[in-house]
């Protein structure tokens, strides 16, 4: 509750004319409680210590750990330069490490299958997202906050009967 509790008209004359409104448990009310902030979760992190995660994105699943080091990130026994070519695949694998503010603290394996490429960057930045929050569990708001912990889930629409695609007519002849 705020200072500026108003229960009845006498309490309203008092804000008018510049006095503090009487607090709550003086009026006979009970205190608000506040809930606590939630509790942390359990950091957990394998014999190795490393942190998995499983990341998807369209048709592409990704299994990824990490765990701390230089930010060398690898998938599929390649470095990130040559598997994800496109500078902007790159930045897409990034961001979760942006947002939570550990730009080269973790290295990153990774396999992904299924998909094409633009996918499988979603899906290495889904499984980071979530294996930097079982890390890290205090950097789990931070991920949640910028929409990584989500799964998008998008995917291509099935072709339909009498249908060229999904929703595109056979061209029209009128002869």
């Amino acid at each position: 509750m705020s200072d500026n509790t108003v229960t009845d008209l006498a309490d309203l004359g008092q804000l008018a004319a510049g006095a503090p409104a009487a607090a709550p448990e003086a009026a006979g009310e009970a205190p608000v409680r506040t809930a606590p902030p939630a509790p942390l979760r359990d950091k957990e992190v394998d014999a190795q210590g490393r942190a998995y995660a499983t990341g998807r994105r369209k048709d592409a699943v990704a299994r990824v750990w990490i765990k701390p080091g230089s930010g060398k990130v690898t998938v599929n026994g390649r470095d990130q330069e040559v598997y994800f070519a496109r500078p902007t695949l790159r930045l897409v694998i990034d961001q979760p490490f942006q947002v939570a503010d550990r730009a080269g603290q973790y290295d990153v394996v990774a396999t992904v299958k299924g998909g094409g490429l633009s996918g499988q960057a979603g899906a290495v930045k889904h499984g980071i997202a979530q294996a930097l929050s079982k890390f890290e569990p205090a950097l789990r708001g931070a991920v949640k906050a910028a929409g990584f912990l989500t799964r998008d889930s998008r995917v291509v629409e099935r072709k339909k009967y009498g249908r060229a695609k999904a929703r595109r007519s056979f061209q029209f002849s009128k002869r």
